[in-house]
């Protein structure tokens, strides 16, 4: 099942966004990796990647951390 998550991370600076971008790379599941258009969201998409446990990881790592959205995207 290949989803969207989008997530609101508190980062103050370009190294926060490399370091939030490096630990969602680290979840498994994860084939696309980005920014949103507003610089504090970070959007992950994947197969199987788990929502709570990506942002258990970046609140850890980076800061405070809501999950915006989870989709299901449809298979083309």
């Amino acid at each position: 099942m290949k989803q969207k998550i989008v997530v609101k991370v508190q980062m103050n600076c370009q190294k926060c966004q490399t370091k939030a971008l490096k630990v969602a790379a680290s979840i498994d599941g994860v084939d696309f990796l980005g920014l949103g258009a507003e610089k504090d969201r970070v959007v992950v998409i994947g197969n199987g990647v788990d929502a709570v446990k990506l942002a258990t990881s970046l609140t850890k790592k980076v800061g405070h951390t809501e999950i915006i959205s989870v989709e299901v995207m449809k298979q083309s």
